[in-house]
């Protein structure tokens, strides 16, 4: 990270910005990185709100928002050091989070598998198949009436009606 960039951080925020390098990240759990997604956000949110008034109140001094925004780098510098850094907490968490699922789903599959029967042992497995078992006819609800098929049907005809408008244009 750029030196300039930090030294226009207020205390706060550098503080901020340094809690979310490499080697800080990986020592947090999930909900810590979550909440210090929400804390570098709400800076992040701040900084942005403050540069995005401090430049509509220059326009009409100026002549235009590009002119106006110009002035104003230092605060979209800040803007940009704090999105970095909530980028690097974003991806940190979703690492974090991918490896948690894989481990939960791990412990499930595991505990799904603990669960069946076991064959005795000393037996081979057999290859068997299950039958299919036939499935129960759908009840007939009141969607299935003449008055809803004939309002489902009117409705694809007035889309088909109008396709065909615009084919023939």
């Amino acid at each position: 990270m750029n030196k300039d960039m930090l030294a226009r951080l207020n205390e706060s925020e550098r503080q901020l910005v340094l809690e979310t390098e490499k080697p800080n990240l990986a020592r947090l759990d999930e909900d810590s990185l979550v909440d210090l997604m929400g804390r570098v956000r709400r800076a992040r949110n701040k900084a942005s709100g403050q540069y995005r008034r401090g430049s509509a109140a220059r326009v009409a001094e100026k002549g235009g928002r590009g002119a106006a925004g110009l002035g104003n780098s230092g605060a979209r510098d800040k803007v940009e050091v704090l999105e970095e850094a909530l980028t690097r907490v974003t991806t940190a968490l979703a690492a974090h989070s991918r490896k948690n699922a894989s481990s939960l789903k791990a412990e499930r599959l595991a505990a799904a598998r603990g669960e069946a029967s076991a064959p005795p042992a000393g037996s081979a497995p057999k290859a068997t198949r299950k039958k299919a078992t036939p499935r129960p006819a759908p009840k007939r609800t009141r969607s299935d009436s003449a008055a809803v098929s004939k309002k489902n049907a009117s409705t694809l005809a007035t889309g088909a009606r109008r396709q065909a408008k615009r084919d023939s244009r």
